[in-house]
């Protein structure tokens, strides 16, 4: 388990926005991407409240799209967030996301995951480098000034498609979504496999 220290600046705070809080808890060292499991989230935002959550899987670079509502608050914002990862709720070990009050009901999606939700430092992007990335891939589609809620689900999944058949060198050129079902069928034996012992 990580260190918990008293009024020290660090990396990562598991704790929700305050200025009361005097205690943060560092992000595991083992969560450095590498690691299978270990996700990032980000939203990306256009004119008139309108916005799409992005969910990426920091070692295969797997993506997860979902449009908000219009005028979206936290408590939404934490549902569309357990809905799209509850189907990979086993694999979920911590997201990184920023401060944004839109990001505040970290307890019920700890809950609900079983995870860990740690928040990168105020003006740190590179602390959440993968859900920058790609939110830059998918400008490409969605460009800036552009109103979000006049895109249907449909495209926003097309996009999530075409981005995650994308082949990327850093996984030998494969795609992230044949890294990820290799891995996460690799986890299922292991863990089958240790069942039946």
């Amino acid at each position: 388990m990580s260190q918990i220290t008293n009024g020290v600046a660090c990396s990562f705070c598991h704790l929700p926005i305050s200025p009361v809080s005097s205690q943060t808890l560092e992000r595991p060292s083992d969560a450095d991407g590498k690691r299978f499991g270990d996700w990032e989230m980000d939203l990306i935002v256009g004119p008139r409240r309108s916005a799409v959550l992005t969910i990426i899987e920091r070692s295969t670079n797997f993506l997860i799209i979902r449009k908000l509502p219009q005028r979206y608050k936290s408590e939404q914002v934490s549902k569309i967030i357990i809905e799209a990862l509850k189907p990979y709720k086993k694999y979920v070990m911590t997201i990184t996301t920023d401060n944004g009050p839109e990001f505040a009901q970290y307890k019920e999606i700890e809950q609900n995951l079983q995870c860990q939700i740690y928040y990168a430092k105020p003006y740190a992007p590179w602390q959440k480098g993968a859900v920058e990335n790609v939110n830059m891939l998918i400008r490409q589609y969605v460009p800036k000034g552009f109103n979000i809620n006049t895109i249907s689900r449909q495209y926003l999944a097309y996009i999530q498609n075409k981005i995650n058949s994308r082949p990327r060198e850093k996984l030998m050129f494969k795609s992230p979504i044949f890294v990820f079902n290799l891995n996460s069928a690799a986890l299922f034996l292991v863990r089958y496999f240790y069942i039946l012992k």
